[in-house]
């Protein structure tokens, strides 16, 4: 029988030539199965792992070895100030898209019942913590896959937020005739897909449809920045996160369909990672 210790020693040498974060992917697998926090495995270190909390853990490190995201394997994942629930039909949220929280709750009013929609939501990882820090807000998610859809709401559900309204369509395809949002917001697929990175492990894990965008990356951009206007009341804003090098291409999307001079938000990496614009209607909304 080993200790909690040494059995963390030891998940972190299995993890070391699969992973970049292997000290932290053992930590994090070894309180899943023990269903502690990290104080208690500080504090425990020296007390002996059952047999049956070793195989547990070694089955998980298996299966992170393979490059399964550590996310999958416990079920959650922290976002924003929320706890998740993610699983292989959703892409797991990552910090880099805090920086759209960011720039939505920087640039909108936050005391005003405003319409905003988050554009494949995902695990609802946007719309909630939205939900969550504007509780005024008039929130709603679409996603074009219904697994998705049942990930976010049970999110919601169990988050308290379930008067968050999630809708399944393509992109603009989920909203109803006439609807008008304050604000549009997306995380989008941008990945091209001879990009190299996605030949990484846990990537081929997580939903290739919610990575891999055409036109090397930029097609559901264009799609987005395109016909965004149908749907945005006046002044209206458009935020848009999408990939380290693709800012400039971005903002020349927003100025040549006519919205205002695009602003960027750079994430805790220093990479431009989200830019948005407004729209103002050039006549009475209903002729635009």
């Amino acid at each position: 029988m080993t200790s909690v210790d040494a059995a963390l020693r030891d998940a972190t040498r299995q993890l070391i030539d699969s992973s970049e974060s292997a000290a932290l992917d053992a930590r994090l697998l070894l309180e899943h199965v023990l269903d502690v926090g990290t104080a208690w495995v500080v504090v425990h270190g020296r007390d002996a792992l059952t047999d049956t909390a070793a195989n547990r853990l070694q089955a998980l490190v298996d299966r992170r070895r393979t490059g399964e995201p550590v996310a999958y394997l416990t079920g959650h994942i922290g976002f924003w100030s929320l706890d998740l629930m993610v699983d292989a039909r959703v892409l797991v949220p990552r910090p880099d898209t805090e920086t759209l929280v960011e720039a939505a709750l920087a640039t909108l009013p936050g005391g005003q019942p405003i319409a905003v929609v988050d554009l494949g939501t995902g695990s609802g990882a946007i719309a909630l913590a939205l939900a969550h820090e504007r509780p005024t807000w008039r929130m709603s998610g679409t996603d074009a896959s219904t697994d998705a859809l049942d990930c976010a709401r049970a999110n919601a559900q169990r988050l308290g937020l379930a008067h968050v309204d999630f809708a399944q369509g393509v992109w603009f395809e989920a909203l109803k005739p006439g609807q008008r949002f304050d604000a549009i917001l997306s995380n989008p697929p941008y990945i091209d897909a001879d990009d190299a990175h996605l030949a990484a492990a846990a990537l081929g894990c997580e939903p290739q449809a919610a990575l891999v965008s055409g036109d090397h990356g930029l097609a559901d951009l264009r799609i987005l920045v395109s016909q965004a206007p149908l749907w945005l009341a006046d002044a209206g804003w458009l935020l848009l996160e999408h990939g380290y090098d693709q800012a400039q291409t971005v903002a020349r999307m927003f100025i040549d369909e006519g919205y205002s001079e695009p602003r960027h938000w750079h994430d805790l990496g220093g990479h431009i990672r989200v830019t948005g614009a407004q729209w103002t209607h050039p006549g009475p909304i209903g002729d635009s």
